[in-house]
């Protein structure tokens, strides 16, 4: 997919590596360079193409995850100072200015609320494969980090506060998204929406967010590839672009499943959270975290009315040609049906 960029594969081999060594190491030291080591292999990635907007993304992201990596270091030399240790387990609750520091520096690498201001900019500007690597591998070092931050013993401020966090990114994603023509920043408005729902998820165990992200890297997976074999960039060009139309309902229907619509794979997630938050205090957090997905819902429900009322014609005429393509969309979209048969199974099963 990178085909015109040399050496590619070395650049995507060496973002992997450095996620993967962020993940797997204890010491704050090793967590660092591990984020730094993907940041190298990353940024090449981002201006294969040479063109201007890519450029600009691709700078306004080097300044932010700077900005980030910052946060996190001066977060890690105070555990040290505290401590005399670089590992990861010494971090207390009596290190209130150090988990502040840490978490802070985690939400701005993976554009949680309040920091979230850079996401969109940096999606509208790049090419899809791009948007695809930033929605999802990119945010695998960071989220598994602050789950391991929030295995420590935390005061109840610091609890309230990311519960905060998590309900505000919801609703920026909701509201963000419904202004938006772009279909690349509302899938980033989209993606801030998801991280406040996986780090809430995170308060009650790492299984809830382990499936969460699951899905929403599957989902996430068939509609890019999907936008990026139609080469489509805004919302007026998905509706008007009639000689694929199957395709572009099956696009609409994995965005009707990732913003939550039941019976959907995207509402198994989200009633999944649900359940497992049923039994705690934090119920203003959780109305608004399912406020945001109702508002993104409203938005890919209009979308979805104003191109099936669109003309139809040539409907079948790329399917016709490309019997693999057909058969590919019809499983992601039986796959993205079999939600909720999936939820239902699980309802019937914890009954017995």
């Amino acid at each position: 997919m990178f085909s015109n960029l040399p050496f590619s594969y070395m650049f995507v081999f060496t973002m992997m590596t450095g996620t993967l060594l962020s993940i797997s190491s204890s010491h704050w030291l090793g967590i660092w360079a591990g984020l730094e080591i993907n940041l190298i292999g990353f940024l090449p990635l981002l201006v294969y193409q040479k063109s201007m907007a890519e450029s600009e993304s691709a700078v306004k992201y080097f300044v932010v995850q700077a900005l980030g990596s910052s946060l996190l270091m001066f977060g890690s030399l105070s555990c040290y100072t505290l401590s005399f240790s670089w590992d990861i387990n010494v971090v207390s609750s009596y290190y209130i200015f150090t988990i502040f520091a840490l978490s802070c520096g985690l939400c701005v690498k993976m554009g949680l609320f309040p920091f979230h201001f850079w996401l969109p900019s940096v999606m509208a500007g790049l090419p899809w494969i791009s948007c695809l690597l930033l929605a999802t591998w990119q945010k695998f070092a960071p989220i598994f980090l602050m789950s391991s931050l929030l295995d420590v013993n935390l005061a109840h401020w610091m609890i309230l506060m990311i519960s905060l966090m998590c309900a505000g990114s919801s609703l920026v994603g909701g509201v963000g998204g419904m202004n938006q023509t772009q279909i690349r920043a509302l899938l980033a408005y989209s993606s801030i929406g998801h991280l406040g729902w996986i780090v809430f998820s995170m308060l009650y165990g790492d299984w809830a967010m382990k499936v969460y992200l699951g899905i929403y890297v599957f989902i996430s997976i068939c509609i890019f590839v999907s936008l990026w074999y139609m080469d489509l960039s805004n919302m007026k060009s998905l509706v008007k672009f009639n000689q694929k139309k199957v395709l572009e309902m099956g696009i609409m229907l994995m965005l009707m499943s990732l913003g939550g619509l039941p019976p959907l794979l995207g509402f198994v997630s989200k009633w999944l959270v649900v359940s497992v938050s049923m039994s705690t205090a934090l119920w203003g957090v959780l109305f608004l975290l399912i406020l945001g997905s109702l508002l993104s819902l409203f938005y890919y429900l209009s979308l979805f009315f104003s191109m099936f009322l669109s003309e139809t014609s040539k409907s079948f005429l790329l399917f016709k040609k490309n019997i693999k393509l057909m058969m590919l969309i019809n499983m992601i979209i039986i796959v993205n049906i079999a939600g909720g048969t999936l939820l239902v199974m699980s309802g019937a099963l914890a009954s017995l």
